[in-house]
């Protein structure tokens, strides 16, 4: 069973990442995921549903990398025209539980 956490927006969930030390922004390195999403791991997820507007959507993503043990967050837009490779990687991942 996978845990999903809920905030406010979504600023509030990468403050909340942030201080479980989430800290590395893997929107920068979108290439690594997708070329190698075995090195990765979601530890966290959270979908923001904007109140009147789907562009507001949004999805946070908790990452751990299994390779080099560094973590950070991804954050993807839920509007088809935003969606990426990684974020459809992301999507395919299993969203493993910590305990």
């Amino acid at each position: 069973m996978s845990k999903m956490y809920h905030y406010a927006t979504v600023s509030k969930a990468l403050e909340e990442l942030k201080a479980k030390g989430f800290t590395f922004d893997f929107n920068l390195h979108e290439k690594d995921i997708v070329a190698h999403p075995e090195n990765y791991e979601i530890v966290h997820i959270y979908r923001y549903e904007g109140e009147s507007d789907p562009g507001d959507e949004a999805t946070v993503y908790g990452i751990k990398s299994l390779k080099n043990k560094q973590m950070g967050v991804f954050v993807s837009g839920f509007a088809a025209n935003s969606e990426n490779d990684a974020a459809r990687i992301l999507s395919d991942l299993s969203i493993k539980d910590k305990k």
